[in-house]
């Protein structure tokens, strides 16, 4: 197994999580420390204070992976006798860096919110609100016959040509190339100064934005040509579609009573809140971890009979109330369902990697309210 470095840890984990899924404005990304250091030990906890940091140092953790940004706004000052200071300063003295993932692992397949829709138990789950999709763009390339599938299988390899649940999609016409190498140049075909013909094969595959770099790299390792013909064109239509919440269907109906109780006791709260008759009957229900206030007319646009989110505003759930659709609000906190997801997660990447590092889930509770 690879002893490995902070940089590589979190290149793997932005494979699954990248920056760019995130909100405009979220201050995703390393907060605390640096990535350049041998990292053995990762904690993976929902908030950061005083208590996890103690908790990291107990473990030998020299990275947190957070969900919520320790520093949500910029610092005017880095004062060591308050709390944010002492806490940041602290990671500083103990070399413990400190990297957030807030609403790109909200957004993530298989990130928060369909984490907590798994918690449920919902099937044939859905994004509530779109926020981020890819563009797509095709790669039309010109090859000699003789050496085309090299070129379609590195296309291949590098991403290029998935659609949808196929891979290796492309289109081949035929046809002739012209061109006439002059001095200089060191052709793979012909001579210098004379005029050459070849039997050709024009190669075209869609692609991802975020892979372009990538795709157009292995064509040119892959092609024969010094200086090999293609065009990069922007599509109209976009690739996948990412977006916040999820929802989806209970395998049976139940009352939102019922449903209540049955939220109270997944994300084991000891009080929640909920808006609506208990004895409605509901079936198709929308999950979002966090604040939910500003989606709850996209919940009821998909369909959902009730929402569950956190932190509802007094005037939001009047709101609800007449739109007629039920609220659960089992609190913020819900979301620490993350640790145990990304943890598990990380652990096997890593692992499939070759990578020698522990996960170790926090266990400090940072709900911040008790109930009474």
């Amino acid at each position: 197994m690879k002893i490995v470095n902070g940089h590589e840890i979190i290149t793997l984990f932005e494979k699954w999580s990248p920056k760019r899924f995130a909100m405009d404005g979220d201050p995703v990304g390393l907060h605390i420390g640096q990535l350049n250091q041998t990292v053995e030990n990762v904690l993976v906890t929902l908030d950061v204070n005083e208590e996890v940091i103690d908790e990291a140092i107990r473990y030998g953790a020299n990275l947190i992976i957070a969900h919520h940004p320790p520093i949500f706004r910029p610092l005017k000052s880095l004062l060591t006798d308050t709390p944010q200071g002492s806490m940041i300063e602290k990671c500083i003295k103990n070399d413990i860096a400190v990297y957030a993932a807030h609403t790109n692992l909200d957004v993530a397949p298989g990130g928060v919110n369909d984490m907590l829709a798994e918690k449920l138990g919902l099937v044939d789950t859905e994004i509530v609100e779109s926020t981020y999709s890819e563009p797509l763009y095709k790669l039309i390339v010109f090859s000699p016959l003789t050496h085309a599938d090299e070129v379609r299988q590195a296309l291949d390899i590098a991403g290029a040509g998935a659609i949808g649940d196929y891979v290796g999609c492309s289109f081949s016409t035929s046809g002739i190339g012209r061109f006439t190498p002059v001095e200089g140049a060191e052709p793979f075909i012909g001579e210098v100064g004379k005029g050459e013909e070849v039997e050709e094969i024009k190669i075209e595959v869609i692609l991802p934005g975020p892979i372009r770099s990538k795709v157009i790299k292995a064509m040119l390792k892959a092609h024969p040509y010094e200086e090999p013909a293609f065009d990069i064109v922007a599509l109209e239509q976009q690739s996948n579609e990412y977006g916040l919440g999820r929802i989806g269907k209970l395998r049976e109906k139940t009352t939102l009573g019922q449903f209540a109780e049955l939220v109270k006791e997944t994300f084991d709260v000891p009080a929640l809140r909920f808006v609506g008759d208990p004895d409605k009957e509901i079936q198709k229900v929308a999950v979002l971890g966090g604040d939910g206030n500003k989606y709850i007319g996209s919940a009821k646009r998909s369909g959902a009979d009730v929402l569950v989110t956190g932190d509802l505003y007094y005037h939001v759930a009047h709101d609800a109330q007449a739109m007629g659709i039920a609220i659960i609000d089992p609190g913020h906190n819900i979301e620490k369902v993350m640790i145990q997801g990304v943890a598990d997660y990380m652990q096997a990447a890593c692992a499939q990697a070759g990578y020698n590092v522990s996960f170790i889930e926090s266990e400090i509770i940072t709900e911040p309210f008790t109930f009474i």
